[in-house]
């Protein structure tokens, strides 16, 4: 990898390894500022809600500023979150650094993707990527377990200290060595646009996690009302996107769904992430509400997994250089799969250690997926569309992990109700069952979409596409290939 691409990666690192330390933290914080588990789960919903809201502006972004500008925002964004949670005084104040964080996490993101697609030539973007994987899949996975150790050594405030001169050291050094790549195109925004994206996308993104926490959420908007609105916003958005793109610069591109293999790796990515998410919420509730495991023991039991398709990553991108995505992605869907449907049988006697087992094996079958969905789906897209591509997928990737939580969880919540005459655990032993099969479906849709993927053709994209004189007709849409021409 080039100088810029390490720097990125490694500040990605950072970035993603502070989104899940706060997991564990989160009953200390609820001593500590006096606030309801409601109010203390707004630290994870705000830090959603702001992803949705920013990444479908980062298309426009990335291409309107340099890369030093844009990481240097990116960081500076991140390191002012960070120093003001591990100072904020009251808890209103670490909400909104919360925020801030996340602003830099939504602009570090698309850049690392867009930078790589630009960079790397296709035949080693499948090695490059995966090790994007290794440090993306990574990050989240030790960051319970971090938390944990941190945890044990002191005050919450340690979880900020501890990343702050680290994510410091990495803006300084990375703001130095960063190069430029390309040139800014000097587009106007629609400033309507973005009023549409910010409370639509946001407006869904919230509905929808709201709805997924039930009762229990004490919302003070109701849920459906504020989904159905936010859908609704993000149709005009959408409408407005198509208008735009007949006379001038849309926020969001939409002619990325015009290629056909994009729109279906977004399709399984959605997919996948709803199954997903809606597993990891409800592997830690099962673990420490049926089997009675501690934070620590369900952080440290629950790393491994991530950790697999982590290191499983590099060599995954090899493979996807010489053997192509579908080889890959089929069986993988179909491993991560059967694991979701083996979850749904699970009681409150089953061992932790086949949960252990079975999550590691997920893990595994996610390690085939990632790498070679989200390579060959942005490759088939021509270099002006790389960062509206990515600014897409991490949109509706924010849609679909709200989506699948208040799927699974609406679920979970009903059937736990309905089995209240047996004891509290076991009724919930049963909700979460529903749940796990809610997932299991989801993956088996997963693996109908996984048989439409295809290996893209081969395209020559060594040096940084120019600015200006640009040939919209890229080599992807030259190869003569279905899966890389747009889809009249």
């Amino acid at each position: 990898m080039t100088v810029v691409l390490r720097i990125l990666v490694l500040s990605t690192f950072v970035v993603l390894l502070n989104e899940t330390v706060m997991v564990i933290a989160i009953p200390r914080l609820m001593r500590e500022f006096e606030v309801t588990a409601t109010a203390a789960g707004w630290l994870s919903t705000a830090f959603m809600l702001t992803m949705a809201v920013v990444i479908p502006v980062t298309g426009w972004f990335l291409q309107r500023v340099s890369t030093r500008t844009a990481f240097g925002l990116a960081m500076a964004l991140f390191l002012t979150g960070t120093a003001l949670a591990a100072a904020a005084p009251a808890f209103p104040v670490l909400l909104a650094a919360r925020v801030i964080q996340a602003s830099g996490t939504a602009v570090m993101m698309p850049l690392l993707m867009t930078t790589l697609m630009t960079l790397v030539p296709a035949q080693e973007r499948g090695r490059v990527m995966g090790n994007v994987t290794l440090v993306i899949s990574v990050a989240p996975a030790l960051g319970p377990a971090v938390s944990g150790v941190v945890l044990q050594l002191g005050s919450w405030r340690l979880l900020f200290l501890a990343v702050l001169p680290i994510a410091g050291a990495m803006a300084v050094f990375g703001f130095r060595k960063m190069v430029n790549i390309g040139e800014p195109q000097d587009s106007p925004i629609d400033w309507p646009s973005v009023v549409l994206a910010a409370l639509g996308f946001g407006a869904l993104v919230y509905g929808l996690s709201e709805l997924g926490a039930g009762a229990a959420a004490q919302s003070p908007l109701p849920p459906l009302a504020t989904t159905l609105a936010g859908a609704a916003l993000v149709g005009l958005f959408l409408w407005r996107q198509l208008s735009l793109q007949r006379s001038s610069a849309p926020l969001l591109d939409l002619r990325t769904l015009t290629y056909r293999h994009f729109s279906v790796t977004l399709g399984l990515v959605c997919l996948a992430f709803m199954g997903l998410m809606g597993a990891f919420i409800l592997l830690p509730m099962y673990l420490q509400d049926v089997l009675g495991l501690t934070s620590l023991q369900t952080g440290m039991l629950l790393m491994p997994g991530g950790l697999a398709m982590g290191l499983l990553g590099p060599k995954v991108g090899k493979l996807y250089d010489r053997l192509g995505a579908p080889r890959l992605v089929v069986p993988g869907v179909v491993v991560a799969a059967v694991c979701l449907a083996l979850f749904a049988l699970v009681s409150s006697q089953t061992s932790p250690w086949l949960v252990l087992v079975l999550h590691l094996a997920l893990g595994v079958g996610l390690a085939f997926i990632f790498t070679p969905v989200f390579t060959s789906g942005l490759a088939v897209l021509p270099p002006h569309l790389y960062s509206h591509g990515s600014a897409l997928l991490g949109s509706l990737q924010q849609v679909a992990a709200a989506a699948g939580t208040a799927l699974v969880v609406s679920v979970m919540s009903g059937q736990a109700a309905a089995a209240a005459t047996s004891s509290a655990t076991e009724a919930l032993a049963t909700g979460i069952r529903w749940g796990f099969g809610v997932c299991a479906v989801l993956g088996g849709l997963a693996v109908l979409v996984s048989l439409l993927v295809r290996t893209p053709p081969a395209q020559e994209l060594t040096t940084p596409p120019k600015a200006d004189g640009d040939d919209d007709t890229t080599s992807g849409e030259k190869a003569g290939n279905a899966d890389a021409k747009p889809v009249n």
